[in-house]
Formats: C-alpha cells, sequence, structure tokens
C-alpha cells in the first residue's frame, strides 16, 4: 500500500547531526502513514552506525528504509537515487544536517494540500542555525502566501528543509539534473510547474549553516559564476514567459560578477604598482 508521504534524508558525514535529524522526522504526529528515506554516501564516520541503532531501538524506527553507497557518488547522484526509493503520494526533504521542530508539520501541509489541489508545493519559515544561535531566515521574509512558478523564477525562496510536494515528477527528471550544481531550486522550479505554492508562516523546522557546506564554502564571486551557468542550463525546461524571468536573473548576476571582476583587477594593478615602487626604491 502507498505511504501517504516519503520524507527524503541524504547524508554524508552527519554523525554530529543525523541523530536530530532522525529524530524530527520520527516524531511526527499524523493520521497517515509515512516512510523515512536515508541515502548515506559512504559516510566515512558514525553515520551508519547512529542511523542503525535508531532503526533498532526508536519506537518508530521501523519507518525508516536506510540505503549506504558502496562508494562515494556525490551530493547530486545520491538525492537522485534517494527520490528514486520515495513511493509516497507526497515527499518531504530534510537534509542529515538540519531538523524538525514542530511535529504537526507534515500534518499541516498534507492537510493543505489535500485539500486545495491546485497546488503543487507546500513550504514554511524555517530557523537558520549559525555558529550555534538561531536566527530567523531572511529569505521568506517577504513571500506571498500564494506565489507561481514565476514568482520563483525570480530567485529561491524556499528552504529545503521546509518544503513537501506532490511526487509526480521524478520519472521526468532533465538530463541536467543529474550534473546541476545546484539541485533544489532546479527541483522547486520544475515542481511549480504543476501548481501553485503555498507558504506556511510558521517555524517548523531549522536549518544548519555550517562550513562543511559545499555552497557556503565557496567564495561570493564563484557562487555567482555558478549561478549564471546553472540558470542558463536550466531556463530550457520553461516556457518564454518564465525563461524571460530567469534572463532576468543572468543578467543582474552577469553585472555583479563583472563588476567583482574590474574591482579585483584594480585592486590587483594598486598591489603591483606599490610593489615596483618598493622594488624600484630599494635600489
Amino acid at each position: 500500500m502507498q505511504k501517504t508521504v516519503s520524507v527524503n534524508m541524504i547524508t554524508y558525514k552527519h554523525e554530529s547531526y543525523i541523530e536530530q535529524a532522525i529524530k524530527g522526522i520520527l516524531m511526527q504526529q499524523t493520521d497517515f502513514d509515512y516512510e523515512l528515506i536515508i541515502a548515506d554516501d559512504c559516510s566515512p564516520d558514525r553515520t551508519e552506525e547512529i542511523v542503525n541503532d535508531l532503526i533498532k531501538t526508536h519506537s518508530q524506527g521501523s519507518k525508516i528504509k536506510y540505503f549506504r553507497h558502496k562508494k562515494n557518488i556525490g551530493m547530486q547522484a545520491n538525492g537522485i537515487f534517494a527520490f528514486n526509493q520515495c513511493s509516497g503520494k507526497y515527499v518531504a526533504l530534510c537534509e542529515g544536517d538540519d531538523y524538525w521542530t514542530d511535529p504537526l508539520k507534515l500534518q499541516k501541509q498534507v492537510d493543505f494540500l489535500e485539500a486545495n489541489l491546485d497546488y503543487s508545493i507546500c513550504y514554511h519559515k524555517v530557523q537558520v542555525l549559525r555558529n550555534g544561535v538561531l536566527e530567523e531566515d531572511d529569505i521568506t521574509s517577504e513571500v506571498s502566501e500564494t506565489t507561481t512558478i514565476k514568482d520563483l523564477a525570480k530567485g529561491n525562496y524556499i528552504h529545503t528543509c521546509s518544503v513537501v510536494f506532490r511526487n509526480k515528477l521524478f520519472s521526468k527528471l532533465p538530463k541536467y539534473f543529474h550534473k546541476a550544481p545546484v539541485g533544489d531550486y532546479f527541483l522547486h522550479m520544475l515542481n511549480a510547474k504543476y501548481g501553485k505554492i503555498k507558504f506556511l508562516n510558521e517555524f517548523m523546522s531549522v536549518y544548519r549553516l555550517h562550513d562543511n557546506s559545499i555552497w557556503s564554502s565557496q567564495t561570493q564571486l564563484k557562487r555567482e559564476e555558478i549561478w549564471i551557468d546553472f540558470l542558463k542550463n536550466i531556463r530550457k525546461n520553461f516556457d518564454s514567459d518564465v525563461q524571460e524571468i530567469l534572463n532576468d536573473q543572468i543578467k543582474k548576476y552577469g553585472g555583479s560578477v563583472e563588476k567583482e571582476k574590474v574591482f579585483d583587477f584594480n585592486q590587483f594593478k594598486k598591489i603591483f604598482k606599490k610593489l615596483l615602487k618598493k622594488i624600484r626604491s630599494d635600489k
């Protein structure tokens, strides 16, 4: 019998966080059945040991379906593998270093989607855990309760650990999805093709920001360069109106990158002139 929700959790080297992440899922109080899919990308730490212990000892441990790759295949490939294991009518996302805080989170989101068939996505506010301090997230501060793909095309405002969506997409993933550097935004955009987006103005999960994050470890210039290339690759999957909005994003970030490059070059010239002056004075 099909589960109502499959919770998709990818993990790699999350021994310090995985228990809290799993317990946030297993504490959910629902009038429907759900499963937790955990895909471990060959973690070299105690992640597997912690997961297996919870499967054996937690009262809801039987909800967990745990998969571990024999070798590391990369975050995007692992995410796609996990999606392919999700059989639920809906899919929820929570990576192994984030966690849920509201035991009624799934019930609230599924109730809304069940009652509103013209919506394909439901998400909510999150708190951001930065250096041990909980902060309010800034990407949902000015978002309307209902948005569409055209709003989302202007920039991402959906935290991965907050989203629940209808499970109708994964047989239709574009080829580029397998190598996209930013999987969550592309996924939200593809899902938004099937209906409107609902925002619940409640804090129900925590996004953990730390130095091990691949995206956070990049320089701002590098992130913008990656983002521009990413937008260029995904735009062909959408209609002309959405493509035009994505093009505006490309122009916006392209201008920032060019300014940054000019700034860097000017700084280099200043440093070079100082160095040359010093060399001449030493002679």
